[in-house]
């Protein structure tokens, strides 16, 4: 007897499921329930792609004519190096706007302060975050069972499983994600109906 089979039994002689079911996602999904996962993700070739893009416009741009201004990737690190303040700002701006044209939220980047990196030359760090952590996934299952739907969140690694009965429930539980503001840009994937 499988197990698909045993809870479509269980589910047929108790209108539900009994007590002695063990209630994980991954049984519940196989059940044929609704559920789509949380997660943060960026696209990496696409920051590559967008780090390039912005390095040959600052190459070609006149205002960093004789500038050895560039934008340096170090997996999820980037550095901005220009000759001062204001066109580590300016280089900046280029990045995010190629970013955003390849569909790479903003949101991801946290930029740390400019510093000074010798001969009067200026430099910025910008890590990119990815993935949910730990203590923000637990406020967000927190929050989830703050609305007393009928859904089941759970932490599965960097992203958030969440299964219900009915769709219905589902899209609340992705509106109530979109109104929250959350340190990281949010996805909904792999939604089963």
């Amino acid at each position: 007897m499988t197990l698909k089979f045993q809870l479509q039994r269980m589910v047929r002689d108790n209108g539900e499921l009994g007590s002695g079911a063990v209630h994980t996602p991954e049984l519940l999904e196989e059940n044929g329930m609704p559920s789509f996962d949380i997660v943060s993700e960026v696209v990496w070739h696409e920051v590559a792609n967008s780090v390039d893009q912005a390095n040959r416009e600052i190459k070609n741009r006149y205002d960093f004519k004789g500038s050895d201004a560039q934008i340096e990737q170090e997996e999820s690190e980037l550095t901005i190096r220009a000759d001062d303040e204001y066109k580590v700002g300016q280089a900046l701006d280029i990045l995010e706007i190629k970013l955003a044209k390849r569909g790479v939220d903003v949101g991801c980047l946290d930029r740390g302060q400019v510093e000074e990196r010798g001969g009067g030359k200026a430099q910025q760090k910008i890590q990119i975050r990815h993935g949910i952590d730990t203590e923000l996934a637990r406020s967000l299952v927190k929050e989830i069972k703050a609305q007393k739907l009928k859904v089941q969140a759970a932490i599965q690694g960097q992203q958030i499983r969440v299964t219900g009965k009915k769709r219905d429930d589902l899209q609340a539980v992705i509106s109530l994600m979109k109104d929250q503001d959350t340190p990281v840009p949010l996805q909904y994937t792999n939604f089963r109906d």
